[in-house]
């Protein structure tokens, strides 16, 4: 099949795949005389895994790392899981950035009269070197985002 109906089958778009080749992650198609890409069922199948994992949000190396491992029969599993585990730690820290970006937004927007005068914390908070967006601990998050929900959070003004 040809690269449009390997992307429609696989769901990988045909620059993606290109790309995918380019960085080394899958193999480069066969070409015809004409020079034309040649893509096999099994090529299709590993760019549904490709899919897959990015959907997950793996990286590229990690997902070169799981292709590898997909590919080899005797693997033990705890390797599979060993990478899986690390990336569900970083979607963690990742949740806690957003989560803290939320807060810090959520804290400007309640400060905010949102009204016809210009003075705006929102705007002021941006321009602010001091806003630096940190991801709370965990146990402390909930208790700090639920105190910003009841109004108690006020935004800090150094002048």
């Amino acid at each position: 099949m040809n690269i449009g109906q390997a992307a429609k089958a696989s769901g990988v778009s045909a620059k993606m795949i290109r790309h995918y080749e380019s960085v080394g992650l899958f193999e480069e198609a066969h070409r015809t005389e004409a020079g034309y890409r040649q893509y096999t069922d099994k090529d299709v199948h590993t760019l549904r895994f490709i899919r897959q994992a990015r959907v997950l949000g793996f990286s590229i190396e990690q997902i070169r790392e799981l292709l590898g491992l997909w590919q080899n029969r005797r693997r033990p599993s705890r390797q599979v899981k060993a990478l899986a585990q690390a990336h569900i730690e970083e979607l963690d820290q990742k949740l806690q950035e957003i989560q803290a970006m939320k807060a810090t937004l959520e804290r400007l927007v309640h400060c905010c009269h949102g009204d016809d005068r210009p003075d705006c914390p929102i705007l002021e908070g941006l321009a602010d070197d001091a806003l630096a967006v940190v991801p709370p601990p965990a146990a402390d998050a909930r208790h700090r985002h639920a105190g910003l929900k009841s109004g108690k959070a006020t935004p800090r003004h150094d002048s």
